[in-house]
């Protein structure tokens, strides 16, 4: 239990894109971080103007590591560049030093910044959005805190999104405190007992609730057992306040002052379900937000570089108790947040308001460029997932999709419309559909997919001059297969749609842009649309004894938009689950639905958030 988890446990892109760095900082030397730090892979053919897109950056929780960041990483590297760290002794970096002073809150956070600096583009200006869980929000907001210690990043953070983010003083800190004086063999005890039962102890049901599924808990358990006790020890320390004479508390987390000091945009994500950092906090947070920004003498930090000594606790032993230990064995019970990582809204269903160009008749004409305020007005915002979304939702499949889908909005919607996906691959699509290097890939797609529920075949367009995908191929082909075809391709289509009715295949025109995921209107058109070729198709068949049929549906590869409109009939009209529906589409068009931001897009629309 004390040792980390192997690097080759980790998904593909966290091993490609990671590596150990050594940090000098004011007072300590970190020989052993591990770093990941993926370019947006077309960040030079972007627009640079007034400042590269900003940096994404990604901050663990107590007891956490980057890998509970993948499944965001996976989806968010695809908008922009994205840099995540574990702190020292946390995931697979190395523990060392073991000074307890070295993960105290002022120590961490400047052991952060310099990371950051040394990753952001600063010759170009770069800006920095930081995305951070639980404990790591309290970071984030330290960081970006314009009256805090850490001048030299302050001003550069454009932006903080916290996702189970910590509002204040832990209760019971003082409690809390005396348990840490609990020597490291006794405490890994306790963790042992608490994890009994793998993926259904009450270590893991803690952090994914109790209607988590085994992937989930199996997941957290993962999580829990990698978390080094020693190391928990140490920034739990540094993360707990001092009581001065006078009986105010300062030092640690900091709580309210750190918060009402960001001027910037600011997005907080809770779980209904969440028993760590409960919704309460995020309302909390949320009020000291909406007051006014206090003035800096009114912000009790501790420098990172010079702290005030007067101030700090006496640290305990690697391994011993102090004269005063704990004398409560039922203390032992409050340690809720001792093993690591990791109202519900209406049921409307909602999509993505992901900011969209102008619609227009030319397929080479280049979207407007958004702006990219270098300091974007402040504007806070909030989203409560119900249940059973709790202090995993970071990365349980359940509520990741949903969680990366209000990201990108909030992204897109208050910091710059450049960050949007759809915004970008349509930027960077600067060539005809059909030039050679398209066309070659468009002749490698599947025709014509196997058939969906009995409805759908998903298509790649038909080609008027193609060899293979041409009306005239198609219509002996399919024809006694397919009866009507949907074209939601945005231009004219590139074959001639006479080729397919003078052969009884029903052509609709259904014109949609790429590369952006469909409207809530565009969606419901569509359903209707289908809703009236079904029955048309039915009364067809009846009068002229077809035993088969289908509608044909194509874009112009037949994966993304094509997807997302045939999963949402799926579960507007045949009652699935999205993740089914999903799955159904990628068994019958092998691969599915490419595109992160449409999934993502997906899960949003059929979470009953509203972003």
């Amino acid at each position: 239990m004390e040792s980390p988890n192997h690097a080759d446990e980790d998904p593909k892109l966290l091993r490609e894109h990671s590596e150990m760095k050594s940090f000098q900082t004011s007072r300590f030397t970190y020989p052993e971080i591990r770093v990941f730090y993926r370019a947006h892979p077309k960040a030079e053919e972007l627009p640079s103007d007034p400042a590269p897109l900003p940096l994404l950056v990604f901050l663990h929780g107590l007891g956490g590591s980057m890998a509970q960041f993948q499944p965001l990483l996976a989806s968010l590297s695809n908008n922009a560049s994205c840099l995540a760290i574990d702190l020292p002794g946390c995931g697979l970096s190395g523990f060392a030093p073991k000074s307890w002073a070295a993960y105290s809150v002022p120590a961490l956070a400047e052991l952060l910044e310099l990371v950051i600096e040394q990753h952001r583009d600063r010759a170009r200006g770069q800006k920095v959005v930081l995305i951070a869980h639980s404990m790591g929000s309290a970071l984030a907001a330290r960081l970006a805190n314009t009256y805090g210690p850490h001048r030299t990043i302050s001003p550069h953070v454009i932006g903080v999104v916290g996702i189970c983010p910590v509002a204040s003083y832990p209760k019971g800190h003082r409690t809390l405190r005396r348990l840490l004086w609990v020597p490291t063999w006794l405490f890994s005890l306790y963790r042992m007992w608490d994890q009994r039962g793998g993926p259904y102890s009450a270590s893991v049901t803690r952090f994914v609730g109790p209607e988590a599924d085994l992937p989930s808990r199996e997941l957290q358990l993962r999580f829990n057992r990698q978390s080094r006790t020693a190391v928990f020890r140490r920034v739990a320390w540094g993360l707990l306040p001092t009581t001065t004479v006078d009986g105010e508390l300062v030092g640690g987390l900091f709580g309210e002052p750190t918060w009402a000091g960001l001027n910037i945009p600011v997005f907080l994500i809770g779980g209904e379900s969440d028993h760590q950092t409960p919704p309460t906090d995020v309302a909390h947070i949320l009020q000291v937000l909406e007051k006014a920004m206090l003035p800096p003498q009114q912000l009790p930090f501790v420098s990172a570089v010079s702290p005030r000594n007067s101030l700090r606790p006496r640290r305990p032993s690697a391994d011993h108790p102090p004269s005063s230990p704990c004398r409560n064995p039922l203390a032992l019970l409050l340690t809720r947040t001792l093993n690591g990582g990791g109202s519900s809204s209406e049921s409307a269903r909602r999509r993505t308001k992901s900011p969209r160009p102008p619609r227009d008749d030319s397929q080479t004409a280049m979207p407007a460029v958004p702006e990219q305020p270098l300091q974007p007005k402040k504007v806070v915002k909030s989203q409560i997932l119900g249940r059973p979304a709790g202090h995993a939702l970071l990365y349980t499949p359940k509520t990741v999709r949903t969680v990366s889908g209000l990201i990108c909005n909030f992204l897109s919607e208050n910091i710059t419309g450049r960050f949007d996906l759809g915004w970008q691959l349509q930027y960077l699509s600067r060539e005809g559909k059909w030039d050679v290097k398209n066309l070659a890939k468009w002749k490698k797609v599947q025709p014509v997919s196997e058939p969906i529920c009995g409805i759908f075949r998903a298509m790649k367009t038909l080609r008027e001059i193609d060899e293979d995908h041409s009306p005239r191929v198609f219509v002996p082909k399919y024809g006694n297969l397919i009866k009507d075809i949907i074209d939601i391709s945005h231009d004219n289509p590139v074959y001639d749609a006479l080729g397919l009715e003078n052969h009884g295949i029903k052509y609709h025109k259904f014109a949609t842009v790429s590369k952006i995921p469909p409207t809530d209107a565009e969606v419901a058109t569509f359903v209707a649309m289908v809703d009236r070729v079904r029955e048309d198709q039915k009364a067809r068949a009846k009068a002229e004894g077809w035993e088969e049929y289908a509608i044909g549906v194509h874009c112009h590869y037949g994966f993304n938009r094509t997807g997302y409109f045939i999963v949402c009939y799926l579960v507007d009209r045949m009652g699935m689950d999205v993740q089914n529906a999903i799955n159904t589409f990628a068994e019958a068009r092998p691969n599915g639905i490419r595109h992160s931001h449409f999934l993502d897009s997906l899960f949003l629309r059929y979470s009953g958030v509203k972003s």
